[in-house]
């Protein structure tokens, strides 16, 4: 259940990475609420991709699902 609100949520931000060439393919959720994704595409060897990871993913994903504790790039 918590693997699907949080698939649901990467795709509002999904829009906006894949304009830029990227994409977040989520990789898991465990039972703590740490959220495993992998930033692909342009994201993956951006220098930007970890503010893109905390200040965006992160942020949205907190905002719409509070068992969410962080988010992690595997």
């Amino acid at each position: 259940m918590l693997k699907e609100k949080v698939e649901s949520a990467l795709d509002k931000v999904r829009p906006s990475l894949q304009a830029d060439g990227g994409d977040v393919q989520l990789v898991d959720v465990d039972e703590d609420g740490v959220v495993k994704v992998k930033l692909v595409g342009a994201c993956g060897g951006c220098p930007m991709s970890q503010m893109t990871l905390k200040m965006g993913i992160e942020r949205i994903l907190k905002q719409n699902i509070p068992e969410v504790s962080r988010v992690e790039s595997v």
